[in-house]
Parts: structure tokens; sequence; C-alpha cells
């Protein structure tokens, strides 16, 4: 088996794992005691990716919960799937990060991080074919920006040649916390590298979801916006869990999504929510999965992908789907919807498709994965935050008291100019109709 070790990091990250593990547990037909219920074959095949089996033929998720305070860890071991993980992957502190990157990164952190490897190593020891890591955070916390940031390092260091598949949700338009963009600014240097693949997400547009897709009554709650996540994160590795007509993995997706390596921030949607929130009792066509699922209002992160480039883009569907009709209505989009496409990479839209469905709640789905130039609306937001508090030192003294120094504030804000550069792909489109301009009259003078 080509197994995945999940990383929950920090109070938002925790939230998420827990979605997450509740909802592919309920996939699996896994008890909150381990033990498989039900004799479908095809769902224990590749239990293995997220489950490793004891000798009580109990299944234990592959899963690490970490946080500098105690308080979301005991949140998740109360929790009524809390019995099924292994005590000693709960993970934590004392002091907390008091919303601060610098005490994640170098003071409170460092004081829990060879815990924490203790027990990454430990579920490696465990997986015969590890494939990768899979991390859920909040790039605006303390924990979430500065612990994750540390142990991305510390992963990069001990395994090189693994795949990192990220979950980060991003500060919103109105942050939450006024040291967010302090604290989200790192993360785009270590997150930096040809084997992570970053999924951006933010509560603004996951609450817009809710509101105008799912038709909530009352103000969306986390738990709502964690399950949108949780069903988003169960449709993109539903093909590394289950059989299927065309199989994935972590390493397929990176290396047909990412052409640069620090063009590694993808945006994701999913359907069929609205056939969810009408209360439609037939199942879903493909047509209505392919038209919600690309459709800009649905992406879950404040970008446009109408407004930039489509550089290259994975559609995962589930259900009793004929992979016939998935190209012809995939072939039919691009033609339609995705004009946009960068000119130099050609048929940059893969597919996958997982025959068995999410049962109760969704015969027929599908989770499209974008990585698109627009993501700059995104980060351009946050520099500009980032800059307009940083020009006036607003701030600073709280992470100069815990080690960090002002040229690193300097470098974080040259490192995301030269980020956005690189999404600036009307470049990119010049260069390339200059060359091919340069070719033709060439082949015409000949």
């Amino acid at each position: 088996m080509r197994e995945i070790i999940t990383l929950q990091v920090g109070q938002c990250g925790n939230r998420m794992g827990q979605n997450f593990w509740e909802l592919i547990s309920e996939e699996h037909n896994i008890s909150p005691d381990g033990t498989h219920q039900g004799q479908c074959d095809f769902k224990t095949e590749k239990l293995d990716v997220y489950y490793d089996e004891s000798f009580k033929s109990r299944h234990i998720p592959r899963a690490i919960f970490m946080d500098l305070e105690p308080g979301p860890i005991d949140s998740v071991q109360g929790s009524s799937l809390g019995r099924i993980f292994r005590p000693e992957n709960f993970v934590n502190g004392k002091n907390g990060s008091s919303n601060l990157w610098a005490k994640g990164y170098y003071t409170e952190g460092p004081e829990i991080i060879d815990a924490v490897m203790d027990s990454v190593r430990q579920e490696v020891e465990r997986a015969d074919r590890l494939q990768g890591f899979q991390i859920s955070h909040a790039i605006g916390g303390g924990t979430g920006g500065g612990f994750a940031c540390l142990l991305m390092n510390k992963l990069g260091e001990e395994f090189p040649d693994k795949y990192v598949q990220i979950f980060s949700v991003f500060p919103s338009e109105v942050c939450a916390n006024v040291l967010e963009p302090y604290n989200a600014a790192p993360f785009f240097i270590h997150s930096q590298d040809l084997e992570r693949s970053v999924q951006v997400l933010d509560n603004d547009a996951l609450e817009n979801l809710c509101v105008r897709s799912l038709k909530c009554a009352t103000t969306p709650t986390y738990q709502d916006l964690n399950h949108l996540i949780a069903s988003a994160m169960s449709g993109m590795t539903c093909s590394f869990r289950f059989p299927g007509q065309l199989n994935s993995s972590i390493r397929k997706y990176v290396t047909n999504m990412i052409p640069f390596p620090r063009m590694n921030f993808l945006m994701s949607s999913y359907a069929p929510l609205a056939f969810q929130a009408a209360g439609e009792y037939k199942v879903p066509t493909v047509e209505n999965l392919f038209k919600e699922a690309f459709n800009s209002k649905n992406i879950m992160c404040s970008a446009d992908i109408r407004q930039g480039y489509l550089i290259a883009g994975a559609v995962s569907l589930r259900g009793a789907i004929s992979t016939n009709e998935v190209e012809e209505k995939l072939s039919e989009t691009k033609k339609d919807k995705l004009t946009n496409s960068v000119s130099w990479i050609s048929d940059n839209v893969m597919s996958s498709v997982c025959n068995v469905s999410r049962g109760i709640e969704s015969e027929r789905d599908a989770t499209f994965m974008v990585n698109s130039s627009s993501i700059r609306e995104i980060i351009k937001r946050i520099r500009e935050q980032f800059t307009s508090m940083f020009r006036r030192k607003a701030f600073l003294h709280w992470y100069l008291a815990e080690g960090m120094d002002e040229m690193e504030f300097t470098e974080h804000d040259s490192h995301i100019s030269d980020l956005l550069c690189i999404y600036d792909l009307q470049s990119y489109e010049d260069v390339f109709d200059d060359e091919a301009d340069f070719e033709y009259d060439d082949y015409e003078s000949v």
C-alpha cells in the first residue's frame, strides 16, 4: 500500500482533521472503536492507506494531532471518535502561542517538536511504502502558522523524498486577528518546495457557499465550514482510498498540477451542493456535476478563476459514472468554460473516477482542483495587509521579543513580491507568442 500520514496542527487544523476522519470513517464503515462494520470488500481493499490494522483487528488512523495548548487536543479526545486514535499521537504544549508566529517557530514550538517527530517516526515505521504526508492548519495563527512552518522544515530534513499535501485556511479579507498578516507571510517561504502542494481555503468563501448554495437559514458555524472542507478533502483523496476506473495518487496530482516549484498554490470546489440544498432526491448527472464544480462561484477561496489563466486542473468524480461520459463532458467544458487556459500547456486538465460513492449523502459527486494565476488576488491582499502594518512597525516588538529579526520581515515581503511576479502569467503568454511568431516567420522565409 501507499500509506499517507495526516498531521493536524493548531485549533483550526485539529477541527478540520476531526471532521475529515469522521467523514472517511463513515465512508469506510469504521466504528468509533476502530472495528470494521459491514461486508463490503472494496471498502477495505485500500484501507491501509489511511488506517493501520492492529493485532486486535482494530483499524487505527495514521493521524497525529498537535497544538501548543491542551484545549483543542482535549476537544478531539473527548469527541465521539476520540477513542480510535493512538493516545501517544496527541501532543500538546502548556503555554500556547498567543497568536504569535514567532512563539510557534522559535520559542514554544521547539519545546514539543521532538515529541511530534518521535510520533511521526513511529508512524513511518508502521508504514510499508509511505507515500507522503497530509497537513491541515490555518496560516494566520501562531500554532497553525509558526509551528506548522517548523514542522514542514523538519519533515523536509528527515523525509526529503516524500510528498506533502497541505490544506491551509488563509486569512479572510476582514481579519479575525489583527496579527494574521504577520503570521501568514512567512508561510509563503516555508511552503515553497517541489514536493508540496497547498490547497487554499478561506472562511469568507466557505460562508458564502453555505449561505448561497446550501441555503443555511442561520449564520454558518465552524462545524458547517469544516464539513464543507472535509467533503472536498474526501473527494480529493477518494482515489487514494478506494479502487476505481482511473486511480490516482499524491505524486500524480503534484506532477500534473505544479509546472514550477513555486507555483504550488491550488484551489478547489465541490459538487453537488445545490442538489443537497434543494432537497433533490434524484441522482445528479455528470453534466450537473461539471456545471457546478467548474463554476467560479463555488471555489472555496475568494478568487475568481475567470480573471486569471488556468495553468492546470484535476477533476475527481465518484459514483456509477462512465469514463467515456466523463471524457466527453470534460472536452465540452474545456471548450465552453476553460477558454482562459495557458497556451503553453496542452491537455492541462486530468480526471479520475472512483466507483464508490459517499452513500446516503451523495450517490455522485465531483471535486475540482485548479492551479490558476487568479490566486494572485489572495496573495496580493495578504501582502497589502502585511506591508501596511510593517511600514509603521505596528506590533513588531512582540515578534522581536521572541527572537525574530526585522530583516526577516523584509525577506517575507520580498519573497511574496517575487511570488506575485511568478504568477503574472501575462508575461509568459507574451514570450510564448513572440517565440511562436519568430518561428513562423523563419519558416515563411525558408
